[in-house]
């Protein structure tokens, strides 16, 4: 806020020893505004108290105060103590220059996903049987083959390596595998790009069995974060989280890869060498400019 608003600890004497007039915005609904609600009010009585609302509508504020806002959140979030400390232990660890890969086929996701795939290993199958119950059903025929064209289906490991390939990311590249327990079929990355690590055998072992699942997922979001380089197979909320704070930090160098691109060119029958090029085509802006999505003006265009 520095430069725009004057921040103080004390009020002047000539404000303090006055009673505030009240605002009350918590039980606000529909698309409230601050500057339609309370404005008028500062304005008029020049000391207001305010009780937030719960939402409100952002897009009338001025570029400059979109920005402290987002950027005042990113600037304050940070690990606790003891997981920075940790954080820091995974990044000496590994090899640099390193490539953070967030791959997403665990049994749960890909149930989730209702997907269906071939080839997988019995253990794969008996993981994602297990994952699916009676309520995630695959989609079968003419519906399967619209659901994974629109891009619902995750990456398998083996496909993200071909998209790496086709990528032109060399086959030796430091990997670090940002993923959750339970990773199906890995070996279709790790038989391709052999310089693949992982939380759990970079920490002790003991360290990491009694580690919660959130507590992993902030290893890899900090990990990420400090990448030479970010790739994710999925666009969820934690890759949206890294994609920001890699660009409020000034790390361009990241990537979504497209599962709709992939599905849509293996359904036209591309293999080998031609779905290569294709997968290229597809990737190529993003990948060039180093900035796989959309990211909103406070990051990419306005510095406070």
């Amino acid at each position: 806020m520095n430069g725009f608003v004057n921040v103080v600890k004390e009020l002047p004497p000539e404000i303090s020893s006055k009673e505030p007039h009240r605002v009350d915005c918590s039980k606000r609904k529909g698309q409230f505004d601050y500057i339609e609600s309370v404005l008028p009010f500062l304005l008029k009585y020049h000391y207001v108290s305010i009780t937030p609302a719960v939402s409100q509508r952002r897009d009338r504020y001025p570029k400059y105060a979109k920005a402290a806002l987002c950027q005042a959140c990113y600037r304050a979030l940070k690990l606790t103590e003891s997981l920075e400390k940790k954080a820091n232990k995974l990044l000496e660890a590994i090899p640099k220059p390193f490539l953070s890969l967030h791959l997403r086929f665990e049994p749960d996701m890909v149930a989730y996903s209702q997907c269906q795939y071939s080839g997988l290993s019995p253990t794969s199958m008996k993981a994602l049987e297990a994952a699916r119950g009676d309520d995630r059903k695959p989609w079968t025929g003419e519906a399967a083959r619209i659901w994974r064209n629109r891009g619902k289906c995750p990456l398998t490991p083996n496909e993200t390596a071909f998209i790496l390939q086709a990528l032109s990311i060399p086959t030796n590249t430091s990997i670090y595998l940002a993923a959750g327990d339970g990773l199906m079929e890995i070996e279709g990355l790790t038989s391709i790009y052999s310089n693949v690590v992982t939380k759990s055998a970079l920490l002790s072992g003991e360290d990491f069995e009694t580690m919660h699942g959130n507590t992993k997922a902030a290893l890899d979001y900090c990990v990420s974060i400090n990448s030479d380089s970010y790739m994710a197979t999925y666009f969820g909320n934690m890759d949206k989280m890294v994609a920001a704070m890699r660009a409020f930090k000034g790390l361009y160098k990241t990537l979504f890869l497209s599962r709709r691109a992939f599905a849509e060119f293996t359904s036209r029958g591309l293999e080998g060498k031609p779905l290569m090029e294709a997968l290229w085509k597809a990737h190529k802006d993003d990948f060039i400019k180093g900035r796989g999505s959309a990211l909103s003006d406070c990051f990419c265009e306005f510095k406070l």
